[in-house]
């Protein structure tokens, strides 16, 4: 199916072009949205018509965008979430805990401007792309730890998942040989028994 691009959609084209995209992807997803009309010639003609308005809409929209980005770039957020010795979390960080921490903070991010394919599922620091619109990507990190102090250790730089933060020994000093030694003779309990 042809499209008239009513906005700029990443992958796809800028406002005003006409592209041909899958009939499901039309109907679900672009018509719907507002984000593109059918190819005819009534609808390019209501598109000329309306070109202005939407343009400015669209700067609009991005000058706001803008304005969120601004405040974003470069903060860090804490979310404490339990986990295991390793570092492996018992649950996962996914878009919607995303939204919800920035929610508390003040922010209105939709879950689908969250670019997280997998969800988070081990404690540290992880970047987050936002895609707040069609022309503003900012960058966030999150502070994934078992405790408000731990994620103040994690940003001082601090491995809370290495050996040496787990067992309190250097990860170079842990070496197999040390645990077990199959040419030592070991005594055997019952004998002496």
């Amino acid at each position: 199916m042809e499209v008239i691009l009513l906005e700029r959609v990443t992958k796809l084209g800028q406002m005003g072009e006409t592209v041909k995209v899958r009939d499901g992807y039309a109907r679900n997803y672009l018509l719907p949205l507002g984000k593109a009309l059918r190819a005819n010639a009534a609808n390019k003609a209501r598109f000329e018509s309306e070109r202005a308005t939407l343009e400015a809409r669209n700067l609009e929209r991005k000058s706001e965008a803008q304005k969120v980005a601004e405040s974003l770039d470069g903060k860090s957020f804490i979310v404490v979430r339990s986990a295991g010795e390793t570092g492996q979390m018992y649950g996962s960080v996914a878009a919607r805990d995303i939204v919800e921490i920035l929610g508390n903070e003040g922010f209105t991010i939709a879950r689908n401007q969250v670019e997280l394919n997998n969800p988070i599922k081990a404690i540290g620091l992880h970047k987050v792309e936002l895609h707040l619109h069609a022309e503003v990507t900012v960058s966030i990190e999150l502070n994934v730890a078992r405790s408000a102090e731990e994620a103040e250790r994690q940003s001082k730089g601090e491995d809370l998942t290495s050996a040496e933060a787990i067992y309190g020994v250097d990860e170079d000093a842990l070496r197999p040989e040390d645990f077990f030694n199959p040419e030592a003779e070991y005594e055997d309990e019952d004998e002496n028994a």
